[in-house]
């Protein structure tokens, strides 16, 4: 007998005895649905959140102090000897004031001063829309000028056509009017809160009553009476392969400058590591949750192996008759084994099919772009079949094993 022949008989008894076959597939639908629907959305939103992580700039590392020492704060000679370094591009002190701010139109009753040097805009991943960025000039100066999103610009203005346009500032009790000299991108915003997971302030960007501001830290150090004493800077590497290694030797000469060694003063952080950490945490609980989810193709396994133990038993006499007509042994066997297969592979594809609407239904509602890979396809459908094979080999063997004579005389 062919596969063309076993095929046909398969899809003969599953029509026969529709509504039970049904329900036997029900488990397999259920687990491959599932296991697709977790890998996919799993996937892409991991795939969705790293590239976020890496537009902050992956060969960023940041240095900290955690000494609340403020010898041994970083000053402006530590931060021109750590640009000095041959492998450093850009350094720059990140810092955070909230305040208020207001313009001609509109008030806004918290305001986040993003602030650092002219290399703020490389280290933080600024796109400037329209304008320009504050130059070395301005910066030693203390120019009262600043950037804005275009998103508080349309807050503060009504439009992103607000360059020249003045802000009024407030920070601990003082007031300062900014020129407004460039417009940055919204992203900008959700870097800066992003920013907050490396340490720093976090402000929510959808908060209506809430606008950020890039300002020259030599502004701010004068509104808060700081005296160029920084606790972060950023500071992104020639290549990010050398990120650790710029960090660590930065940290060296902090230590050196400041006489601090073994006081643990400062902390490297690479943003790199952020992201292969989220990356295997991800991947960790996707892989544990589909694994929990797989269990359902067990059960629809042993529901198969189930229903083809009683298809086995009502087709005794048929069963004989073949094997007296000269079937042999591994005929019968294949015939009942192909009907396992089938069973799994279209409740395979039922599930395949219900687990990608459902897991583009899901991206839609989260907001998140997925693509369904090949390799997710291939799983559900491989497991699927080899739990037809698995399931179906005990009942395909008993059919196969029995004696013609014994077989005929059963009703």
């Amino acid at each position: 007998m062919n596969i063309q022949e076993n095929i046909r008989i398969a899809a003969y008894s599953i029509r026969t005895n529709l509504m039970r076959s049904l329900l036997t597939m029900l488990g397999i639908i259920i687990g491959v649905c599932s296991v697709i629907a977790i890998i996919t959305v799993g996937d892409g939103g991991k795939d969705y959140i790293i590239k976020m992580l890496e537009d902050l700039n992956s060969s960023v590392v940041t240095i900290r102090v955690s000494s609340r020492t403020k010898a041994d704060y970083v000053n402006k000679d530590d931060i021109e000897r750590i640009k000095a370094i041959k492998e450093v591009k850009y350094v720059s002190p990140v810092g955070y004031g909230i305040g208020s701010c207001a313009s001609d139109y509109e008030v806004a009753d918290i305001a986040l001063a993003i602030t650092g040097n002219v290399d703020l805009q490389y280290v933080m991943n600024m796109t400037v829309l329209d304008g320009r960025f504050f130059n070395e000039e301005e910066f030693d100066s203390s120019a009262k000028v600043c950037l804005i999103p275009d998103i508080g610009a349309a807050a503060l203005f009504g439009s992103t056509d607000c360059l020249g346009e003045y802000v009024t500032f407030n920070l601990n009790n003082q007031s300062v009017n900014l020129k407004i000299i460039g417009i940055t991108s919204a992203s900008l915003a959700s870097g800066s809160s992003s920013s907050s997971m490396m340490g720093g302030t976090s402000l929510s960007p959808t908060d209506e009553a809430a606008v950020a501001l890039i300002v020259p830290s030599t502004v701010t150090d004068q509104m808060q009476g700081l005296q160029g004493a920084y606790d972060t800077v950023y500071i992104m590497a020639e290549d990010p392969k050398l990120t650790d290694t710029v960090g660590n030797v930065a940290a060296n000469i902090l230590y050196s400058r400041h006489n601090n060694f073994g006081s643990e003063a400062y902390t490297v952080t690479n943003m790199a590591s952020y992201i292969d950490l989220f990356d295997s945490v991800v991947s960790i609980l996707t892989t544990f949750i589909a694994g929990v989810s797989g269990i359902s193709l067990v059960v629809g396994g042993i529901g198969v192996m189930n229903i083809m133990l009683v298809s086995v038993t009502e087709r005794t006499r048929e069963i004989g008759i073949r094997k007296a007509l000269g079937a042999k042994t591994r005929t019968i066997l294949y015939q009942f084994l192909t009907e396992s297969i089938i069973l799994c592979m279209i409740g395979g594809l039922v599930g395949l099919l219900i687990g990608v609407i459902g897991a583009y239904a899901i991206a839609n509602y989260m907001d998140i772009p997925i693509s369904l890979k090949f390799s997710t396809v291939a799983l559900a459908l491989g497991f699927s079949s080899a739990i037809g094979i698995f399931f179906g080999i005990y009942p395909a063997r008993r059919a196969a094993k029995m004696q013609p004579i014994e077989a005929l005389r059963r009703d």
